[in-house]
């Protein structure tokens, strides 16, 4: 490509991102304005608008929600969410009621602990019983209660996968160092578009590591796993683990706002979830699912006097209250950021969780599906197969390339175009000792097709470009 060329093709990125900012400027006084007004002008009868026949017409409604830069794309929700207008509003405006009467806040949040009309309204949506569902701080605070609550000796081993995130890997090592637990990694079966995989895959995988290693104490694997987007086959792996009397740790950092998840369902004894992701909620805010009091932990741990400590808890010794109760009480704790969580909730519960899974799906599929045939020579971590793919697309346009270059890629990507991904690494393999570099896309609720066609086309202009 000559200079010539190469200087036309900054010239017309520089007249996109001054197109696109014009009409950003008509979006900001609505977006101001549903600050100001009452939360509850702002609140939707979802029921009434599901009633219309025309799917798009309902999906640009959705999106009418949010009050997201008009100037970019965000597709980057796997980092972190946005709040829709009317939670936001609730929010302000329970943050200011807060702040007048900080002795009962008005009496906002009801009675102590003040968040039992929250998860009342809540749990259902789950598939859960409110006494089995407490709202976190985030998912890391959930992973880390469990984890570091439970009474583990040493030569205990906890099977977990090579692809886990931080909010599961330093409290295993804290026990690993603490008590001589023994952290054995599970290969996962990874997708690179060279060879099929399937859900079966993952399951023989368990089998195999519980076949191979005794004493297994607990299982903790990623629902979604963070790296390459996959969907693991959560019930089967806890059937599995259930069959050999092992209790199940799920990380659902990626699942909570973007599955029908029922938790009865799948049959996990714990499930940590984000409330700042895909449930769009505020910041350090989560989901913590303990079925039916950890009873069946006594079961499967009966040679331990109390399996479960319940050590992030202001009432670790008034058993009296049961689980949920210790485990919510924190002392003082952020209820207006607790409400919003909750109200997003409920809003993703009155659109119907189901449907806004088939949302997600079928935007994710039609990313993958673009990006294969605009980019025939990238590297896809995401496998797009019924069962295994979710919203999250991981791939590295050009091959196995190092992460300075998609960095540069990303950057150019938000700045030349408007369009906001973020970069990750993973070992492919467990054993290997060079990262690989991929991008990352979500494609959420406040999408649309045009979004996906538009990002791609970018994509493949500016892969073509830096060629």
């Amino acid at each position: 490509m000559s200079n010539t060329d190469k200087e036309l093709k900054n010239v017309n990125r520089r007249q996109f991102i001054k197109g696109t900012a014009s009409v950003a400027v008509a979006g900001l006084s609505t977006s101001m304005f549903a600050n100001t007004v009452n939360a509850s002008t702002l609140q939707t009868d979802w029921q009434a608008v599901s009633r219309s026949k025309n799917d798009k017409k309902f999906w640009q409604k959705v999106q009418k929600q949010f009050v997201l830069d008009k100037r970019t794309t965000y597709m980057n929700v796997g980092t972190t969410g946005s709040m829709p207008k009317h939670v936001l509003a609730e929010f302000n405006d329970n943050n200011k009621t807060v702040a007048k009467y900080p002795w009962d806040m008005d009496g906002k949040f009801g009675s102590w602990p003040y968040v039992s009309d929250m998860v009342s309204d809540i749990a259902s949506g789950f598939g859960a019983d409110s006494h089995e569902i407490i709202l976190s701080r985030n998912t890391t605070d959930g992973m880390c209660s469990i984890i570091n609550g439970l009474h583990f000796e040493e030569g205990d081993v906890i099977l977990t996968t090579h692809h886990e995130h931080v909010a599961a890997t330093s409290p295993m090592n804290v026990v690993k160092q603490r008590f001589g637990v023994n952290i054995v990694e599970v290969q996962l079966p990874v997708y690179t578009g060279s060879e099929t995989v399937s859900e079966d895959d993952y399951v023989e995988a368990f089998a195999a590591a519980l076949n191979e290693n005794s004493n297994v104490r607990l299982i903790v694997f990623s629902h979604i796993t963070y790296k390459t987007g996959t969907t693991l086959p959560a019930k089967r792996i806890c059937a599995l683990a259930n069959q050999y009397a092992v209790p199940t740790l799920v990380d659902g950092a990626h699942t909570v706002g973007m599955f029908d998840l029922d938790f009865h369902d799948i049959d996990c004894d714990f499930y940590a979830g984000s409330g700042h992701k895909w449930q769009c909620g505020p910041g350090a805010t989560g989901i913590l699912y303990v079925r039916d009091n950890a009873t069946r932990l006594d079961e499967y741990w009966s040679d331990c006097i109390n399996p479960l400590w319940l050590i992030n808890t202001s009432l670790s010794h008034a058993g009296y209250l049961g689980t949920q109760l210790q485990m919510q009480y924190i002392g003082n704790d952020n209820y207006p950021a607790k409400q919003a969580l909750a109200d997003s909730c409920k809003m993703w519960d009155e659109i119907g969780r189901h449907r806004i899974e088939e949302r997600v799906l079928h935007l994710g599929a039609l990313c993958k599906l673009l990006l294969a045939e605009a980019l025939p020579n990238a590297k896809f971590f995401s496998p797009n197969v019924k069962g295994l793919t979710s919203g999250l697309t991981t791939f590295n346009p050009f091959g196995f390339e190092s992460g300075d270059l998609l960095t540069e890629f990303r950057n150019r990507l938000r700045n030349d175009y408007g369009y906001i991904i973020r970069t990750t690494d993973f070992r492919l393999y467990k054993d290997d000792t060079v990262e690989t570099h991929a991008l990352r896309i979500s494609t959420h609720l406040f999408h649309d097709e045009e979004d996906v066609k538009g990002l791609v086309n970018a994509i493949q202009e500016l892969y073509e470009y830096m060629s």
